[in-house]
């Protein structure tokens, strides 16, 4: 019963939390199959297929690749994230951020241009109605003042 737990557990090596702790700096690029808790400083690319918690403490420079993510700290460059961003009303983004869904809290700080992934490019047909509307109108318009044009060029 024990043992086909363990198997299991070493089936998926890596699939645990990863934590840095408050005062700890790390320059460089980090990978993991699990989730990260972030509290410390990393200057560098987090890169998981599954979800990143950055605490209040915490402060990425560099870039997020990620499923999901919590923000309460801070980050400043690029966020590539497939799922749900999550902004807390102490996150502080700055950057680029790449997201399919995003979900923010009063009192966050977010200064980034933002890319929502599936999104249709396509105009809601409600607006192309109002825009041919519009151009029905300019071009009875047009025609009216042609028309009122010509008919003072003949008086005259």
């Amino acid at each position: 019963m024990f043992s086909d737990k363990k198997e299991k557990d070493q089936e998926n090596p890596g699939t645990g939390q990863n934590r840095i702790n408050d005062g700890t700096n790390i320059k460089g690029d980090i990978s993991s199959n699990g989730y990260f808790r972030i509290d410390g400083r990393i200057e560098g690319n987090v890169k998981t297929p599954s979800k990143v918690v950055v605490g209040k403490t915490g402060v990425i420079i560099g870039t997020l690749s990620c499923k999901n993510a919590d923000v309460e700290g801070n980050i400043k460059g690029t966020l590539n994230i497939s799922g749900t961003l999550s902004l807390k009303s102490s996150a502080h983004i700055e950057g680029e951020v790449s997201v399919g869904k995003l979900a923010v809290e009063p009192g966050a700080t977010f200064n980034a241009t933002c890319l929502m992934k599936d999104s249709k490019k396509e105009t809601p047909s409600f607006t192309k109605e109002i825009k041919k509307e519009e151009n029905s109108s300019s071009l009875f318009n047009r025609q009216q003042n042609i028309e009122s044009k010509s008919t003072q060029q003949t008086e005259s």
